[in-house]
Formats: structure tokens, sequence, C-alpha cells
């Protein structure tokens, strides 16, 4: 699978996706503004509704959102994302307490519940919106980043299973998908999963 170039990418739109600004699991607002002293994350592991409920379930997460990011189309359809042309990963938007929750438990998360060797797939899953990346919004997300696939990488070596692909980038801009894909698997219980793991648990 390749990406495209911003040449060859679909042309979007200028309006955004409408959806309702309340988490259907615990109420809270997924659009900003958040209450003071949030902060946020994004991550991409994969089929997104797999991905966002993890997050959700987490004690110190505020809210969830799926989307779409690092790519080129602005505000992208999903037929869009899935047809390849718009260089757009499946993401989870992550509104987290830091009083509460750390940056690296989010990125233990991350790691540990996707198989992040695995290249522009998750399983039977394959494209370029199914690539492992974490997109940071400061030097301390970035530095903890870093930090952390080293430390997987190590594990996963011994384990005797390939290098890590995540690609860790600044944030782009984030589009959020249509309210049929937001916490889905909330919505629909026996719906589809996708997600595996690595194998690999650390204490972080």
């Amino acid at each position: 699978m390749d990406m495209p170039s911003p040449k060859e990418a679909l042309p979007g739109r200028d309006t955004a996706m409408s959806i309702a600004n309340r988490h259907f699991v615990n109420g809270n607002p997924v659009q900003p503004p958040f209450p003071t002293g949030m902060k946020t994350a994004l991550f991409g592991m994969g089929c997104f509704w797999g991905a966002e409920k993890g997050f959700w379930m987490l004690l110190g997460v505020f809210s969830t959102a799926v989307g779409y990011a690092a790519g080129f189309t602005p505000n992208p359809t999903y037929d869009e994302v899935c047809s390849g042309m718009t260089g757009h990963n499946e993401v989870v938007f992550v509104v987290y307490d830091p009083q509460k929750i750390t940056y690296t438990a989010l990125l233990k998360q991350f790691w540990e519940n996707h198989d992040p060797t695995q290249i522009m797939r998750q399983g039977n899953d394959v494209g370029t919106q199914y690539r492992s990346g974490i997109y940071v919004s400061d030097i301390e997300q970035d530095t903890l980043a870093q930090a952390t696939r080293s430390c997987y990488q190590q594990a996963l070596k011994q384990q005797k299973m390939g290098l890590i692909s995540t690609e860790i980038l600044p944030a782009p801009p984030f589009y959020y998908a249509e309210a049929f894909h937001q916490q889905y698997l909330a919505r629909n219980p026996q719906g589809y999963c996708g997600l595996g793991g690595c194998g690999v648990k650390l204490a972080m």
C-alpha cells in the first residue's frame, strides 16, 4: 500500500462532519472546549472502533472520539479514507485528565493493544488507514513516545518479532468521523473490533 501524494489526494470539502457533542458512554463533550486542565492525545492503531473502546474504559479519560488524521484531504468521508486516496489514518482522539492518568499510561494502552510491527495493516484490515501512529502535541509527548517505542522494540526483539513501524509525528489536523462511527462498540456491542495485541506487557 502506497500513500498518495498531496496532488493525487481527493479534494475533500470545507464542511466538517456533524456529530452530537456528547459521548455515548459517559455523556461528556467530545468537541472543544474541554474543562480546564484537560489534555489531548491522538493515536492510530488499526480499526478505530476497538481502539476507541480501549481508551474510554481507562480511569482518567474524559472523552474519546474517532476520526481521520495525518493525510491530505480536508474533512474526508469514511468511504474516501477507505479508498486510500486521502492519505489519512483512522485515529482515536483522547481527552484526559493528567491528574488522574498519565500520558505514559495512554502509551501503554497504545503499544500493548495492537501489533506495531505490521506495516499499513492490522490483522485482516489492510490499507494506509490502518497504520500505527502516535501524533504528539508537545515535546513531552514526543519524548515519552520515543522512549516507550525503544522499550517495546527491545521487548519485541526478545520475542523475535519485527521492527516497529509506528510513525511518531507532530499532531496534524483531526477530522471527526461520521456520527455512526462514534463510540461504535457501545452502540453495537457485537460489532467488529479487529484489534489484537503485540504480546508484550511492560510495567510503565
